[in-house]
C-alpha cells in the first residue's frame, strides 16, 4: 500500500485529531506502516522529539497512534500564540521569531509551502501512508491564496480529501455543502466525501439525509462515527481553550483507600500543556477540575499551577483575581502546591523577563526561593531522572531559566515543605513517582487516599488509541477508506457552484 489522505473539517474542533489518530490505528492494526503529517499547528500544547523538536501534541499522539517515534517531518510548522495579536513560529522544531497575524498570513506563511512539501515529500518516500491533517475549515476564503495545511497541500501534493464534520454541534449538512461550495474547481476535484463526527441516535434516521447530501454534491459518506466519551485525548486549543466549568475525564473507579483526592488547576491564561494533569485525573479516586477564582482552592488537597505561553501575564491574573495571595497563603499551611514550567516560575522569588512579555523585573509569589532569568534561545530537552526514590521521564520547553538558592531538590527545580516547582512536563506520567507523589500529598492533606498500585498511564494511552481504531474499523466503510488512500479521489466529482470567490 501507497498513498496519502488529508483529513479536513467543516469546522475547528470537529475531530480531525482523533479521526486522524483513529485513520492511523486502523491502519497500522493491519500492518501498514504509516505516520501522521500536520503541516501547520497552532496549539499550546507541544511535546518534545528525542532529537530536540518541538511539535503539536497532537502529532505526538498520532506518531504513538501509528506506533512510530515522533519527529519533527510530522509538524513542521508550529505556532504559539502569545496574545490575540501573535504567535511564535517554530519551523522545523525550533523557534524562529514571533509574528503578528497579518505578517504571517501577509506573506512569511506561503514562503513556508516549500519546507513544508519537502517533509511530506520525505515522509511519503518512507512510509507506506501518510494521513495528514488539516487545521480550522478548509473553505476559509479569507486565507485561501497562503493556505499550506488545508486545501494547499492538498493541491501540490494531490492528496484526497475527507471532511469531518461534529454532527453534535448541528447543521452538519449544511456544513458539508458549503464547504465544498466555496472551494474551486480545482480544490473541489479533491474532496472525496465526508466523515459524519460524534453522532447520537438511531443511524438510519441519518441515512436518508446522507442520500441526499450525495444526490446534492456526488459525494459519498465513508461512515458515521458515534459519540463516545474520553476521546479528546491531547485536543489543540487554537487560540484559546474555556475551561471555565470544565473537568478532565478522571476515572470512574472508585478510589482503593477511604477517601478521594481533590486537584484544582488554576486555568491561567495562555495554558499550555494542560495535558500534564491527565495522568491525574487517569488514577481511581483522584477528581481534577479547573478553577479561576480563589474559593475554590479551599477543598482542594492540591493546587496545580501549570504551563503558560505568558508567565508574567499569568501572574498578573493570579493577583488581580485574588489566586496568588490564596496560593501563598497555602504554601505557608503547609497545604500541597505543584507549580509546572510556567507555574514553577511563578512560585519563584524574580522574574526577569525581556524575551516573552519583555517587561523586565517582576516579583513572584516568593514561595521557592528561584530566580527567574528569560534565555532567548529556548530549552528543548527530554531528560531522566530519579526523584521520591522513582524513575522519572519528562520534557522541557521554555525561555526561563531558574537559578534555585535553596529548599530540596526535586527534578530540576526544588520543593519547600509542601510546594514543589519543576519545568519539567510529563513528569506525572511516569508511574511509580506519580504514586509516590500522590501519596505524599495526600498525607500532607490527611486524606486516606491510596493510589491504585497498577494504573499504568501508558496502558490507558494505549487503550484509548485503540478505541479510536475501533471507530474507523466499525463505523467507517474501511474497504472505501483504503482505496480511496491508496488510489486518490474519484474521478470525475461534480463541480458544486458558485466555487471560491475570484
Amino acid at each position: 500500500m501507497s498513498g496519502g489522505l488529508l483529513v479536513a473539517g467543516t469546522t475547528s474542533d470537529a475531530g480531525k485529531s482523533v479521526v486522524t489518530a483513529g485513520i492511523c490505528r486502523w491502519l497500522v492494526r493491519q500492518g501498514v506502516k504509516v505516520a501522521p503529517f500536520k503541516a501547520q499547528n497552532m496549539s499550546l500544547n507541544s511535546f518534545v522529539t528525542k532529537e530536540g523538536a518541538e511539535i503539536g501534541r497532537a502529532q505526538a499522539m498520532q506518531a504513538q497512534a501509528c506506533r512510530v517515534e515522533p519527529t519533527a517531518l510530522m509538524n513542521p510548522v508550529l505556532l504559539k500564540p502569545g496574545g490575540e495579536q501573535s504567535s511564535q513560529v517554530v519551523l522545523l522544531g525550533k523557534p524562529v521569531g514571533e509574528l503578528s497575524a497579518r505578517g504571517y498570513h501577509g506573506g512569511r506563511q506561503q514562503k513556508l509551502l516549500g519546507t513544508v512539501l519537502e517533509c511530506l515529500a520525505e515522509l511519503r518516500g518512507t512510509y507506506d501512508a501518510v494521513i495528514c491533517e488539516g487545521a480550522g475549515s478548509p473553505a476559509e476564503i479569507n486565507l485561501r491564496r497562503t493556505d499550506i495545511v488545508n486545501m494547499g497541500i492538498a493541491r501540490n501534493a494531490r492528496l484526497p480529501v475527507l471532511v469531518v464534520g461534529d454532527i453534535d454541534r448541528g447543521g452538519v449538512f449544511a456544513s458539508f455543502f458549503g464547504t465544498v461550495a466555496l472551494l474551486s474547481p480545482e480544490d473541489q476535484e479533491l474532496v472525496a466525501g465526508f466523515l459524519v463526527n460524534k453522532f447520537r441516535g438511531d443511524v438510519s434516521l441519518l441515512e436518508p439525509g446522507l442520500d441526499m447530501l450525495h444526490g446534492l454534491t456526488g459525494r459519498r459518506t465513508y461512515g458515521v462515527l458515534p459519540f463516545r466519551h474520553g476521546l479528546g485525548i491531547d485536543e489543540e486549543d487554537g487560540m484559546a481553550v474555556s475551561l471555565r466549568g470544565t473537568v478532565r475525564e478522571s476515572a470512574v473507579t472508585p478510589p482503593v483507600g477511604e477517601d478521594v483526592l481533590r486537584v484544582a488547576v488554576c486555568a491561567v491564561p495562555l495554558m499550555s500543556n494542560f495535558t500534564d494533569v491527565d495522568a491525574l485525573a487517569a488514577e481511581p479516586g483522584v477528581v481534577v477540575r479547573f478553577v479561576d477564582r480563589p474559593e475554590e482552592l479551599a477543598d482542594a488537597d492540591l493546587v496545580v499551577i501549570p504551563g503558560t505561553r505568558g508567565t508574567v501575564r499569568a501572574l498578573q491574573w493570579m493577583r488581580e483575581r485574588g489566586l496568588a495571595e490564596a496560593i501563598v497563603r497555602r504554601a505557608a499551611e503547609g497545604r500541597p502546591v505543584l507549580g509546572v514550567c510556567g507555574g514553577f516560575q511563578i512560585l519563584g522569588e524574580h522574574i526577569d523577563d525581556e524575551v516573552e512579555s519583555r517587561v523586565g523585573q517582576v516579583e513572584g509569589l516568593g514561595v521557592l526561593p528561584v530566580r527567574v532569568r528569560f534565555a532567548r534561545e529556548k530549552t528543548l530537552t527530554r531528560p531522566a531522572g530519579e526523584a521520591l526514590g522513582e524513575r522519572v521521564e519528562g520534557y522541557e520547553i521554555h525561555h526561563g531559566v531558574a537559578d534555585i538558592g535553596g529548599g530540596t531538590p526535586f527534578l530540576d527545580g526544588c520543593r519547600v515543605g509542601q510546594t514543589w516547582g519543576t519545568h519539567w512536563h510529563g513528569s506525572l506520567e511516569s508511574d511509580g513517582f506519580r504514586r509516590a507523589f500522590l501519596r505524599e500529598v495526600a498525607a500532607a492533606a490527611g486524606r486516606r487516599f491510596v493510589p491504585a498500585p497498577d494504573t499504568s498511564f501508558a496502558a490507558l494511552r494505549e487503550e484509548q488509541l485503540d478505541r479510536l481504531g475501533d471507530l474507523i474499523e466499525q463505523h467507517a466503510d474501511t474497504d472505501a477508506l483504503r482505496r480511496l488512500i491508496e488510489s486518490g479521489a474519484p474521478q470525475g466529482l461534480p463541480f458544486i457552484p458558485p466555487g471560491a470567490p475570484a
